[in-house]
């Protein structure tokens, strides 16, 4: 770039949407360009240890609690809009004298497209998740048709457009409108990316997961003579699952050489876990990219996240997908040769420690995931991701 420029993020407050941008803002940041982050407050810390400015909002969303019901996440569109409309004043009103070059979004911060839109000015979409492909809809006609049912009941794609026209904008689908940016960056594996070969190469690119230290989460460490290492993990948003927790400890607690570590989120009752094995911490939180870079294993819900992290850091998965795209990976995970999907139902105690044991006791497994831990390793890069925005911005 001739010059540095001023770019503003517009992002959702969860960890899994968050996290992986990171490193690309630090990029920015250190190759001169000035960066406004919008995000909640409770983000600060992670947001301003990249050098960017934190633009607060204090969202409306259910993701900080750690007690999404799956079971409601049809309707979360809704949610996201009814979000949206509050947060859009807050942007205009932050941007109105200190206009941005380039607006990046995530593809659930609809403001920040909206923004973009009404002032004329150049976006991005910056995607932690799988991007569209052409007949994406159609591939994706059940899942989809779920939540437009849902939707449609609260009509949800009229009150869209409609929000759009009050905008200046043109009325448009919102699927279409979010899913379908300009132009994209997917920040993920190739590898985990349904149909690559379909994918609009004059839209997205990949960046691949860029990984960083997060020193701000702290550190941990793998305690002496642990054989082997386990972590259990259904995320930040849909943690509220006692009854697996406690199939878990029944599974791995006292398994001979190995060491679990067992994150619960905020909203379980950690007494309602009946007596914790020896082998085994309990945690709320856990600083996850940490644990896997020493761990053999990994229990995951299969956000695109963890996905992520467990491919780069070699990790035999069972996933446990809970909501939203965790089923797509979950399924992808097997298809890669490297997990096993178990459905929160059928994740007993005796399907759980089979599973694991399976896929660390296999040969081939572990050298298909030493072959896609070099490409992930390969392929992902914030340099790279911060040569797509600089392009967009020239």
């Amino acid at each position: 770039m001739s010059r540095p420029a001023h770019i503003a993020m517009v992002n959702v407050p969860a960890h899994g949407h968050v996290n992986p941008s990171l490193e690309v803002i630090r990029e920015l940041v250190d190759r001169g360009h000035r960066v406004s982050y919008v995000n909640d407050p409770s983000f600060a810390e992670q947001i301003e240890s990249t050098g960017a400015r934190l633009v607060p909002y204090d969202t409306t969303l259910p993701f900080l609690n750690g007690a999404v019901d799956p079971e409601a996440a049809a309707n979360v569109h809704g949610i996201i809009l009814e979000d949206a409309k509050a947060m859009l004043p807050r942007l205009r009103e932050a941007f109105q004298d200190d206009r941005p070059d380039l607006v990046l979004y995530d593809f659930m911060a609809y403001a920040g497209r909206v923004m973009a839109d009404g002032w004329g000015v150049p976006s991005m979409a910056i995607s932690p998740s799988m991007v569209t492909w052409d007949g994406f809809e159609k591939d994706m006609a059940d899942q989809f048709q779920v939540a437009r049912d849902s939707l449609a009941a609260e009509r949800y794609p009229e009150r869209f457009a409609q929000w759009l026209v009050e905008n200046g904008l043109e009325p448009r689908d919102p699927f279409a409108y979010m899913l379908h940016p300009d132009r994209g960056v997917a920040l993920i594996p190739r590898a985990l990316q349904p149909r690559i070969d379909l994918v609009d190469q004059e839209v997205f690119s990949f960046a691949g997961p860029c990984l960083g230290p997060r020193e701000y989460q702290g550190g941990w460490t793998r305690p002496e003579g642990a054989e082997k290492v386990l972590l259990i993990s259904l995320g930040s948003a849909f943690t509220h699952q006692p009854g697996f927790y406690r199939e878990c400890l029944k599974a791995f607690g006292d398994l001979p050489g190995w060491h679990v570590v067992l994150q619960v989120g905020k909203a379980t009752d950690l007494a309602g876990l009946g007596e914790i094995p020896a082998n085994v911490e309990v945690h709320r939180w856990v600083p996850q990219f940490a644990v896997l870079q020493q761990a053999d294993a990994f229990v995951t819900h299969a956000g695109m996240g963890g996905c992520s992290e467990g491919l780069y850091c070699g990790l035999p998965m069972v996933a446990v997908p809970q909501a939203a795209d965790q089923f797509i990976n979950a399924d992808r995970l097997v298809e890669l040769g490297v997990g096993r999907r178990l459905d929160t139902a059928e994740a007993t105690a005796e399907a759980l420690r089979s599973a694991v044991l399976e896929l660390t006791g296999d040969p081939a497994v572990a050298a298909r995931l030493a072959e896609i831990s070099r490409e992930v390793r390969a392929g992902g890069s914030s340099a790279k991701a911060a040569d797509l925005i600089e392009a967009a911005l020239a």
